[in-house]
C-alpha cells in the first residue's frame, strides 16, 4: 500500500540548480557529504542556531540525519537521509528549524568526467510549506547558489 502524501499548499516546480566542481566524482560527494561541517555557510544564516553554531554534520546512510550543532551540545535535525548511493546521488528531507511534516526533499546528483564534476540539486515538495511555499523557494534559488558556490571552492581546494 502506497502511503497518502497530503497537500498543504499549491503545487510548485522542483528548484534545480547545477555546478561543475573542478574535482573528481568521489572527492565531490565526500566534500558535500563527510566535509559538509567545513564548509557550509552557518555564520552566513544558512543555520538554526545563528552565532551559536559550531558544525553540522551528515550521518552517512539511508535515515542518517543531517544535524546542526550548537556550541553548547544542543542539536537541531535539517533532515534525513534518503538515499546513500556514493559517489553519485544522496537525497534527504530538509526541515532545518521546522517540523519534519513540513520538509521537503534535496537530491544531489554527481557525474564525474575526470577532473571534473557536475553536480546537479533539485529541491522538491515545496506544497508541504502551504501559503510560506512560493516565497521560501525564492529564497532557497539564490540561497542554493551561493551555498554550492562555497561547496565547489571547498571541493576544489581538496
Amino acid at each position: 500500500m502506497t502511503p497518502k502524501v497530503e497537500s498543504i499548499g499549491p503545487y510548485l516546480e522542483p528548484l534545480r540548480k547545477s555546478i561543475r566542481v573542478r574535482c573528481g566524482v568521489h572527492t565531490a560527494f565526500r566534500v558535500f557529504t563527510e566535509r559538509i561541517g567545513d564548509w557550509w555557510p552557518l555564520a552566513g544564516g544558512y543555520s538554526v542556531f545563528g552565532a551559536e553554531a559550531e558544525t553540522c554534520r551528515i550521518e552517512p546512510a539511508p535515515g542518517g540525519a543531517i544535524l546542526e550543532i550548537a556550541r553548547d551540545g544542543r542539536q537541531s535535525v535539517w533532515g534525513r537521509v534518503i538515499h546513500w548511493e556514493p559517489p553519485h546521488r544522496v537525497s534527504f528531507s530538509w526541515h532545518p528549524g521546522r517540523t519534519e511534516d513540513t520538509a521537503q526533499t534535496v537530491e544531489l546528483r554527481f557525474t564525474g568526467d575526470g577532473a571534473e564534476t557536475q553536480v546537479e540539486l533539485e529541491h522538491r515538495d515545496w506544497q508541504k510549506l502551504g501559503d510560506q511555499a512560493a516565497p521560501m523557494r525564492d529564497g532557497y534559488s539564490s540561497g542554493w547558489e551561493a551555498v554550492l558556490a562555497i561547496f565547489a571552492g571547498a571541493a576544489r581546494e581538496e
